[in-house]
């Protein structure tokens, strides 16, 4: 059964999951494993499409297989060429502003805002996103929608 606080502890454990795979990667290691992990652990990729939109992606925007999922964090993929590592940049920490869940039979939705500390120290980056869950064949909450973007800036 969905909800919301499996919801909020599935966000918590993927914003601490980006910031392992980065750590991995500052410490010489196999980043792409650790990535690799993440994305079985969280994306349901295992029993179907996954609509995933990563924030940082223009060309190839829309990323339906796993190889899609993995080149956007770690990068290194030819076929996605724009692609630097997203989770390599790396982070210290993720924050979750959620703005709404829904529960809708066994699906969760979530929309708000995500916050990503670089590990350099710079700025924080406010990412918005809209995440919908659902529970795979063994009941884990699974990731079948990820849509994250920059926040609309106007220009001037």
């Amino acid at each position: 059964m969905i909800v919301e606080n499996r919801i909020l502890e599935a966000q918590r454990a993927w914003g601490e999951g980006i910031v392992r795979i980065g750590k991995v990667f500052l410490d010489k290691g196999d980043y792409s494993a650790a990535a690799k992990e993440h994305i079985d652990e969280f994306y349901n990729y295992q029993e179907g499409t996954v609509l995933f939109k990563p924030t940082l992606a223009a060309e190839k925007q829309f990323r339906l297989d796993f190889e899609g999922a993995l080149s956007y964090f770690v990068g290194g993929n030819n076929n996605y060429p724009e692609d630097h590592g997203f989770a390599i940049r790396p982070w210290t920490d993720v924050r979750w502003e959620n703005i709404g869940t829904n529960i809708i039979g066994d699906m969760g939705v979530a929309m708000g805002n995500y916050f990503f500390t670089p590990h350099d120290g710079g700025d924080v980056v406010k990412v918005e996103y809209s995440f919908a869950y659902t529970s795979n064949s063994d009941g884990q909450l699974k990731i079948v929608l990820h849509g994250s973007h920059l926040p609309y800036s106007p220009a001037v």
